[in-house]
């Protein structure tokens, strides 16, 4: 099953409706599976006295003084006209839509609008309430887990579980919540002890820089790839400086889908490509100097060169004392016609 790649456009519409249209444009046209934004309302999200992180104020670089973190969020809110109308846009260009609830009221709103799956953030993994109403709707759950050890991912799954949802609806997701991520904090393998641990799909949703990371991870397994993208990381906000840019996001997406067909079946034979380049490639049994009819073959007549047409240097041993029928020259290639029974 091909690896489902969310497009992270998250809150980098800046609250314009027009930019987040733009942005699900760019998503299609890269060919990811899916654009996910985020749905909260500021005040049911964090407490007015709430600082910024501190990649959130870098990333910002004084674009807003202000250190609230409620004051930045109450700007990137999308109400539900904005929803439908983004919904809407995504089924003009073939492309799914997808966000992230941050409280239990957006999780209603997304419900009703009938969302087909659940995407629970780093963020949400310990909160109870939440875990529960999500596992209690029976759909498709894809778990992040950053900041976490295995005991909060147990724990969370556990949740979900008791509340309804069944392991083989959930996709757990390793992360890493630092924006950017350093790579030597990645991790990667992390990513397969989560799976070795609860026997669940995994993925990998990425806040490193560039391409190379995500890609990595669909060869070590991932069904689902995460990653922010924007229209450009010069955009005032939080999280632009970390994400894509249109192109990069198009050569991601190439690059997961050549990753996903170079990993072939397993199973090792010659492909349909290559078989033609066997008998040149290999080698052959040929004659290192001329020989005369009935001679008798020593290893020090024999050498072996391509092509590979005639008997295989694995059949050494079976020509080896062989009388000759006729005269042969030099660099002769064998075949089996040339000897005597």
């Amino acid at each position: 099953m091909p690896c489902i790649i969310i497009a992270e456009a998250g809150v980098n519409h800046n609250g314009s409706l027009e930019h987040a249209k733009t942005l699900i444009e760019v998503a299609a046209a890269a060919g990811a599976d899916y654009v996910k934004f985020q749905t909260f309302k500021a005040e049911k999200l964090v407490s007015k006295t709430a600082k910024k992180a501190d990649y959130q104020k870098a990333n910002l670089q004084g674009q807003n003084q202000d250190d609230s973190q409620y004051q930045m969020l109450k700007k990137l809110e999308l109400d539900i006209a904005a929803h439908q109308v983004l919904i809407q846009h995504c089924a003009a260009y073939n492309i799914r839509f997808l966000s992230t609830a941050f409280d239990l009221e957006s999780m209603d709103l997304l419900h009703d609008l009938g969302m087909d799956l659940y995407k629970i953030p780093s963020g949400e993994i310990t909160n109870l309430p939440y875990l529960k109403k999500i596992g209690g709707y029976g759909k498709p759950i894809i778990l992040s887990t950053g900041m976490s050890n295995l005991a909060d991912i147990e724990n969370a799954l556990q949740v979900l579980l008791d509340a309804g949802s069944s392991r083989d609806q959930i996709t757990v997701l390793h992360c890493n919540t630092e924006y950017p991520t350093p790579m030597q904090d990645v991790n990667l393998r992390a990513m397969q002890s989560i799976q070795a641990a609860f026997g669940v799909k995994v993925g990998y949703s990425d806040h490193t820089l560039g391409i190379t990371i995500p890609i990595a991870a669909v060869a070590m397994g991932a069904v689902c790839i995460e990653k922010h993208f924007t229209l450009s990381k010069d955009l005032p906000g939080p999280d632009h400086r970390a994400s894509l840019e249109p192109d990069e996001l198009k050569v991601m997406v190439k690059g997961i889908r050549d990753i996903e067909l170079a990993l072939g079946n397993g199973i090792k034979q010659p492909s349909p490509s290559e078989i033609k380049n066997r008998p040149i490639a290999r080698k052959s049994i040929h004659l290192a100097h001329p020989c005369a009819q009935g001679h008798i073959l020593r290893l020090e007549d024999l050498i072996m060169k391509r092509p590979g047409y005639g008997i295989s240097p694995m059949d050494l041993l079976r020509v080896l004392g062989r009388q000759l029928k006729q005269d042969l020259k030099e660099e002769h290639l064998l075949s089996w016609k040339d000897l005597d029974v």
